[in-house]
Order: C-alpha cells, then sequence, then structure tokens
C-alpha cells in the first residue's frame, strides 16, 4: 500500500463564533479561508490558516469535544510571541517557558477550552 497524507487538520469545537474570531483573528492573526453554515441558526464550520497551519473550528456538537490539544513546531517563535504580548489581549498573556526537549513553548488556551502549543527547538 502507497498512503500519502497530504495535509492535517484538527478540527476544534467553538461555542461561539464571534469570540472565536476574536481570539483566532484578532489576537492570534490567523486568516479566514472560508466559513460555512447550512442555514442561518444552524452551527458554524470555518476554516482559518497562520504561516502554514489549517485548522477547522465548528459549533456542530458531534464533530469533536472541547479540551483538545494542538502542537505546532514552529520558527520565530520569540518574535510571535512578543508581536502577541504587545496587542494587550485582555484574556491570556502566554509565556515562554523551556521544555524537558530541549526547546521553547508558549501555550495558548481559546474560549472554550483548547490549547495551542507552539514548540521551537533550540538552535543547536
Amino acid at each position: 500500500m502507497s498512503l500519502t497524507v497530504q495535509q492535517t487538520v484538527p478540527i476544534l469545537r467553538i461555542f461561539d463564533v464571534t469570540k472565536a474570531k476574536e481570539f483566532y483573528v484578532d489576537f492570534l492573526g490567523f486568516k479566514i479561508e472560508w466559513e460555512h453554515q447550512f442555514e442561518g441558526v444552524s452551527p458554524v464550520y470555518m476554516e482559518l490558516t497562520l504561516a502554514g497551519c489549517t485548522l477547522h473550528l465548528s459549533e456542530h456538537h458531534g464533530d469533536c469535544c472541547p479540551g483538545s490539544t494542538v502542537f505546532l513546531r514552529v520558527k520565530g517563535l520569540k518574535e510571535y510571541h512578543a508581536g502577541l504580548i504587545a496587542k494587550q489581549y485582555g484574556y491570556l498573556r502566554p509565556g515562554l517557558e523551556p521544555t524537558f526537549h530541549n526547546s521553547i513553548c508558549m501555550e495558548t488556551i481559546d474560549p472554550f477550552g483548547n490549547r495551542l502549543r507552539f514548540d521551537e527547538a533550540a538552535e543547536s
């Protein structure tokens, strides 16, 4: 068998589209690629991207459960972190922490309990 995975896209559960956009777009800097809703009162499903990362956010109760963690290996974490701190977002001020595997890590927690863990390997 010859399988090729072309992309992995985590789905994160959200409960409020406005709060999700405030956190993911306004604070973290993601771009909304598309947004779907069957009817005006049905749950929203959307795709966001940031620097090569793609996430799906879903209000649909059957898609996933809140409280998930997405681990992202990144470059340029210190600069990205400084930009986030400069925004003075009222709900989160993530720190940079050294890890046991010789990297630095920044963890963000969205308004729904989902975590994005940004990790950059130390320079050798």
